[in-house]
């Protein structure tokens, strides 16, 4: 008998990167949207609501609930990025407002409601996040039993080798809520980490964007759009061919994880040193005996991920 399509809720934050990945998931049929919850992030959380429903109407997959959630970190101040993103967090997209509203129930009740029922389902949920884990720590700490329900969590998320991209020390999403990133790697189940190690190898140059573009549909249009801007912020700033492709790296591990590869060991996150805020402590060599709590993905096969992609981009009209 054929394995059940793996269930997904995917926490995010629409951003350009976000919303690629939130389009490759749908048009993966080895993986179930159970829901979008939306946290802040790259924009407001008003925001990223209304992006991910743009998002859905594009793909016709209004079927999928979209959540509304965390506003805020849990200790710090907001940090937007609109200065990469745009002020919609979706710089050339071009979408129009969507019509479908978010869910009226706040994303982590959502969560916590949805991971319960999990518990002693044959299919438990994974949890894809692409942004600040607001809504991820809060549902762990108001309700720890909903760990249960979660086969694994799947992240983009910190830094070594490549320092960071926010600070010289941290990278965006581990910055934005230190708090609530150490709260999810100390929580138990098997966690597997998209850091900028690897993200910063798979480059979205031209050539890589071309077979995306060739499908000649509204959604490829949209895509190219967005990672072909001219004015991309990584692109400027690193000198590079194009901007690197954050997220949908999550949703390309679990689809093919065979084209990446890293290392089992700790991960914890700095919550209180100003110069090291969001800091990713990454023991590579086991020089400590801290307890190895994710997997670190620092080598992707880029060519067969950008295959893959506009494989599956070609599949949404």
């Amino acid at each position: 008998m054929a394995p059940l399509p793996r269930r997904i809720i995917i926490d995010t934050d629409p951003g350009q990167d976000d919303a690629v990945t939130i389009l490759l998931a749908l048009a993966s049929p080895e993986l179930t949207v159970d829901a979008i919850t939306t946290v802040a992030g790259n924009v407001a959380v008003e925001q990223t609501a209304r992006n991910a429903c743009a998002l859905l109407e594009l793909a016709h997959r209004t079927d999928v609930p979209v959540y509304a959630g965390a506003a805020r970190p849990l200790r710090k101040d907001p940090i937007y990025a609109a200065n990469v993103h745009g002020e919609t967090g979706m710089g050339g997209a071009n979408l129009p407002p969507p019509t479908l509203r978010a869910q009226p129930q706040h994303a982590v009740d959502a969560l916590i409601e949805r991971l319960t029922q999990a518990h002693d389902d044959q299919n438990p949920i994974t949890l894809v996040c692409l942004g600040p884990l607001t809504n991820i720590a809060t549902a762990l700490t108001r309700a720890p039993d909903c760990v249960h329900g979660i086969a694994q969590i799947v992240a983009m998320g910190g830094a070594q080798r490549e320092g960071g991209n926010i600070t010289p020390t941290a990278e965006f999403n581990f910055f934005v809520d230190p708090d609530a990133a150490k709260i999810v790697l100390e929580c138990g189940r098997p966690i597997t980490l998209l850091p900028l190690d690897v993200t910063h190898r798979a480059i979205a140059t031209p050539k890589r964007l071309a077979p995306i573009s060739a499908h000649n549909t509204p959604v490829s249009a949209m895509v190219t759009r967005m990672l072909g801007a001219e004015d991309r912020f990584e692109k400027l700033k690193y000198g590079w061919e194009g901007g690197a492709l954050h997220d949908p790296l999550t949703i390309g591990w679990l689809l093919r994880p065979d084209l990446f590869a890293g290392r089992v060991c700790n991960v914890v996150v700095e919550c209180d040193a100003p110069l090291c805020l969001g800091q990713s402590i990454v023991d590579y060599w086991a020089v400590t005996s801290r307890t190895p709590n994710a997997l670190w993905v620092d080598e992707i096969d880029a060519e067969a991920f950008y295959s893959l992609l506009a494989e599956r981009l070609g599949r949404l009209k």
